[in-house]
């Protein structure tokens, strides 16, 4: 009896731990899974990866960053990995227009180099090549440089 309460342990202990794995590897392990390494920026501090695809993307502090459209990254992303894609996403969201929008899942398409961004039921699809590299995240918000000073934007849902 104890020893298989020892194994039941040992086992609950390494799924729950089954992947706290340094912050550099994030990165390498997108690529692994089908998307590119830049959709998540610079300034993770730690993510787990669980067996049946559920993660935890911890950052050092909720950030943006300025692709074709601005995104904020909370401080904590969670969501569902598979090959390809991220399912019941939480912690991103993306300025489009003047509205902060959630993004719920994304979807990579290989065949025609596009990585499709979901925000509920509506989606848009940009260039992979926006992704290949690591972003770099900002404490401030900016459209351009120089342009559109933090104070100006809505603010994300989340710091509402």
């Amino acid at each position: 009896m104890a020893t298989s309460f020892r194994l039941l342990s040992a086992a609950a202990l390494l799924l729950f731990a089954a992947a706290a794995v340094s912050a550099d590897e994030v990165h390498d392990a997108l690529p692994t899974y089908g998307l590119p390494a830049g959709l998540l920026p610079d300034s993770v501090k730690s993510y787990s990866l669980a067996a049946n695809g559920e993660f935890m993307v911890e950052l050092k502090a909720p950030c943006y960053v300025q692709f074709s459209h601005l995104v904020y990254y909370e401080k904590t992303i969670r969501g569902k990995l598979s090959y390809g894609a991220i399912s019941d996403l939480s912690g991103i969201q993306a300025k489009k227009f003047f509205v902060w929008v959630s993004i719920t899942a994304i979807e990579a398409h290989p065949a025609d180099g596009t990585i499709e961004f979901m925000v509920g039921f509506l989606s848009e699809s940009l260039s992979e090549k926006q992704f290949e590299s690591v972003p770099h995240c900002k404490a401030k918000a900016s459209s351009r440089p120089g342009f559109f000073p933090e104070e100006l934007l809505p603010l994300p849902v989340s710091e509402v």
